[in-house]
């Protein structure tokens, strides 16, 4: 008997891998334009590599477009939505064992990191460094936006509860946008008005919650394209036919972020205008990114993004993303270089190459024996036909 087929609508898009390398290599960029002193010691190449950090609202979009996908296929075909523990399970065996693989090598290999205490321990290995100020040790300053993450997973089954209700809505798309832009919109008045706090409550999930909902937005327009009950939403498609049109708005975006409006270039804390900025230009650029690759008809750039390149980069960018700090750490060490000194370009090679190197380790050691794991246990009872069509096209969109 032949695998079932998953349905159209919830169908892997393996070009969005291409666009999760993009983002990975932005962050890459972002931090070594720090290392090296050039985001602000330099008026315009140093503008545009710290503002490279606009890769991890590439990372959320994109969260929030592939795992809500399910949610919304199902609430739009009326069959059940995705199962709470299964899906968390699924996101745990993911992303933790590389990434407390990660913890624990550079909280033992760094010298910086010699006088991390339990607590640090603690802290790190339960992704809730974020919460006080001050507590991201080296090697890990990237891992805020995984904590991050991380409780954006937690609360997603209860998010699609909220957003989508019981029956499927035409309105659905602009209700997800508008609430995910007020939810961060009251979040930057508050810290504008002194209640919270710029220098800590940035790395919170409100924060990126337009971020997410834009993904989760676009997946649900996606979900009533393909099954035919949101004509309202086709320019999304006829969008994703332009994709250098697309592009370029997203370059303009960015080149904008790279001015004053969206605040200092180093670690001084911006005003609640100048965060509030930075988000609305960031999540253009994020969407404009990813629009032409998930909308729109089979086009010579998607296929050059589901390259076989494109699909390896792609598995092995979250390692990327954990091993790059250590790597660029390890560069200034071994090379006993002082801060904030060295040609960015060098830097950048030799951070990405030595970030390849233990992304794959990590992928094929930790990462992929972990996520066949996941995927196996625990055993599900065996189901109707096409609840298997629905549960395979859920595991496989939400990849």
């Amino acid at each position: 008997m032949s695998a079932p087929i998953p349905d159209p609508a919830l169908r892997r898009l393996p070009a969005l891998d291409a666009v999760r390398v993009i983002g990975a290599l932005a962050v890459v960029g972002h931090h070594v334009g720090f290392a090296t002193g050039r985001n602000t010691g330099d008026a315009v190449v140093g503008a545009w590599l710290s503002r490279l950090d606009v890769g991890v609202a590439v990372f959320f979009v994109l969260s929030g477009f592939l795992l809500f996908r399910p949610y919304a296929h199902a609430q739009a075909t009326y069959q059940r939505p995705p199962a709470a523990g299964r899906y968390l399970w699924r996101r745990a065996t993911r992303i933790l064992p590389a990434y407390w693989v990660t913890v624990v090598v550079c909280l033992l290999v760094l010298p910086q990191n010699r006088d991390a205490t339990t607590a640090d321990w603690l802290r790190h290995a339960t992704l809730t460094q974020i919460y006080q100020h001050g507590q991201l040790k080296d090697g890990l300053s990237q891992t805020w936006s995984l904590a991050t993450e991380v409780s954006f997973y937690l609360l997603l089954p209860v998010l699609a509860v909220l957003l989508l209700g019981r029956r499927p809505r035409p309105d659905r798309v602009s209700r997800i946008a508008v609430a995910s832009l007020v939810v961060t919109g009251v979040w930057v008045a508050l810290m504008g008005l002194g209640v919270l706090s710029l220098g800590l409550h940035t790395m919170w999930l409100p924060s990126s919650a337009g971020w997410f909902g834009a993904g989760m937005a676009l997946a649900s327009a996606h979900v009533t394209l393909r099954t035919g009950t949101g004509e309202r939403w086709r320019w999304l498609d006829d969008l994703g036919r332009a994709p250098l049109a697309c592009w370029a708005i997203a370059l303009a975006a960015l080149a904008v972020a790279t001015t004053p409006v969206t605040g200092p270039r180093d670690l001084a804390e911006p005003t609640a205008a100048e965060f509030g900025t930075k988000l609305v230009l960031y999540v253009v650029v994020a969407v404009m990114l990813i629009v032409p690759v998930a909308f729109g008809p089979q086009t010579r750039t998607k296929s050059v993004f589901d390259s076989v390149l494109g699909r390896w980069l792609g598995r092995v960018s979250y390692g990327l993303f954990l091993w790059h700090p250590f790597v660029l750490e390890g560069i200034y060490l071994v090379f006993d270089r002082p801060e904030f000194t060295g040609d960015p370009l060098g830097i950048f090679v030799l951070t990405v190459a030595g970030g390849l190197v233990l992304a794959s380790v990590s992928y094929y050691a930790v990462e992929k024996p972990f996520q066949r794991w996941g995927s196996q246990w625990p055993r599900r009872k065996r189901r109707s036909t096409s609840e298997s069509q629905s549960n395979v096209a859920v595991a496989t969109a939400a990849n």
